[in-house]
């Protein structure tokens, strides 16, 4: 690969236009589309790139796209800004059946008429493509392969795509390497890319070290586009592991408090190596108007909270009222989107947390923003209650079991048990079930059942009565830093 790969091709006035019907079609079908319910009603190029030139068996072009939308369905809507996409599509006279599945359509016109495109990461050829890019530091127009120079990475190890991830993409290498591809992109500081290297900086090892990475450089912005990661042998994640063991009748305390432990060293490393924030009356009393906003607005949305409004307002004004006191708080980096799908546990028990991206549905200033680390915690404890339901039949006493288990892990290595703070963790607690009521009553009407029940818990007088609030947890004369190598 070099810098002399021709890019004229895709610079054809009538590139774009001759995908642009396809699509329209394939784009809102992909799980990772984050726009579904809204037509598309156009496309932008922002950045087009040979990868492999025109004309032969298999031609292969990376494109960041911007599809143009409108605020709502309603015909004459206003448009929002629009969404840039990284595709990596494909082109050849006729797929192999192999690569049914990553069909977009049939060009009739334009400079590719006559030829059929897919989604080239299904497809061996691209995948490999990509990985000796990042393994010899390729430039190819405006992308840029980097990686880390003390660590190997191999040529000729097979890929295959996974097939279950919802917001990006992912293909395994060989079972040594993962490249996540981001799917929806935005120029900035990336922290699925920014956090991890803090914490390989940090001797931190509960995070999968970044290997390599892809960006894209256009008109003085950087995007993020993937990051190749150690991939985790034989892992499961959490969300799995969870409903196995409830599905067989097996306690899950001990992985909940292990993972507890986990999250503790991850969050300590991230307040060693990054800036960390002190959180007075001005500043919580903003996170706390953020809060009743969002409330007011699921309320409007979703008439099944009305009844409790005022008990789930309660819940941020107690925080509000703390803060007036004079009471303050820490805010750091912080994962931002932790629950147990974001957890990966080997065949051994050791838990590694991934997928630092935060909420893709933020700004990426919010999602970089310092914030108390209760947050995650409050993810972590929501994920539990979820699981809990997704019993058949229910296990009672699971999810506060797992919940206390995970925040007495957490107090064993950070010194700070989340539980003696209930007036935060409430609050944030709070805050996260009324994202998940929206979240489901939008597009899984049928398990609003499961955060409706938290809101009935949470909105009571007395706040949370579980996990139980335990004394204090005296902080560790020295806080470990586990330094053991990924297996």
């Amino acid at each position: 690969m070099s810098e002399a790969v021709t890019r004229t091709f895709t610079n054809s006035p009538g590139f774009l236009p001759s995908l642009d019907p396809l699509l329209r079609e394939w784009l809102p079908r992909q799980r990772w589309f984050a726009g579904k319910g809204r037509p598309v009603t156009g496309f932008s190029l922002v950045a087009a790139t040979e990868l492999l030139p025109p004309g032969g068996k298999l031609g292969l072009y990376h494109l960041l796209v911007r599809a143009h939308q409108p605020l709502s369905p309603t015909p004459g809507a206003a448009e929002q800004p629009a969404d840039c996409y990284q595709l990596l599509i494909g082109e050849r006279e006729a797929l192999p059946p192999r690569l049914a599945p990553a069909l977009i359509g049939h060009v009739t016109e334009g400079p590719l008429a006559g030829r059929t495109v897919y989604d080239a990461l299904y497809d061996v050829r691209p995948a490999e493509l990509l990985l000796e890019a990042l393994r010899t530091g390729a430039r190819i127009g405006g992308l840029r392969f980097d990686r880390d120079e003390g660590r190997e990475i191999r040529s000729a190890l097979v890929p295959r795509l996974v097939t279950s991830e919802q917001s990006n993409s992912s293909v395994v290498y060989g079972d040594t390497f993962i490249l996540k591809l981001l799917r929806r992109v935005v120029p900035g500081v990336n922290p699925d890319l920014e956090l991890p290297l803090a914490l390989a900086r940090e001797g931190c090892d509960r995070v999968p070290a970044p290997t390599a990475w892809m960006r894209a450089e256009l008109a003085g912005e950087s995007y993020v586009l993937g990051v190749l990661q150690p991939f985790v042998q034989g892992a499961t994640d959490g969300w799995e592991l969870a409903l196995r063991e409830l599905a067989k009748g097996e306690d899950f305390a001990a992985a909940a408090r292990a993972l507890g432990r986990a999250t503790a060293e991850v969050h300590l490393a991230l307040a060693r190596t990054l800036p960390t924030a002190t959180l007075g009356h001005t500043q919580v009393q903003q996170l706390v108007d953020g809060m009743v906003e969002r409330l007011d607005a699921a309320v409007q949305a979703v008439p099944a909270l009305r009844p409790y409004a005022v008990g789930l307002r309660s819940a941020f004004e107690a925080l509000a009222d703390l803060a007036a006191e004079g009471c303050t708080w820490t805010a750091q980096r912080i994962h931002g989107d932790l629950h147990l799908g974001q957890c990966l546990r080997s065949p051994a028990g050791r838990w590694w947390l991934i997928d630092f991206e935060g909420e893709p549905s933020k700004p990426l200033a919010e999602r970089r923003m310092p914030q108390p680390p209760v947050r995650d915690v409050a993810g972590m404890l929501r994920s539990f209650d979820y699981a809990a339901h997704s019993a058949d039949p229910p296990v009672p006493g699971w999810a506060n079991s797992c919940r206390a288990a995970y925040c007495s892990g957490y107090a064993q290595v950070s010194g700070a048990d989340p539980r003696t703070d209930p007036v935060l963790l409430r609050a944030y607690e709070t805050d996260k079930a009324i994202y998940e009521v929206v979240y489901e009553a939008r597009h899984r009407p049928d398990w609003l059942p499961v955060p409706l029940s938290a809101i009935r818990r949470l909105a009571a007088d007395d706040g949370p009565p579980s996990p139980a609030t335990p004394a204090p947890t005296p902080a560790p004369a020295t806080p470990p830093s586990p330094r053991r190598p990924l297996p």
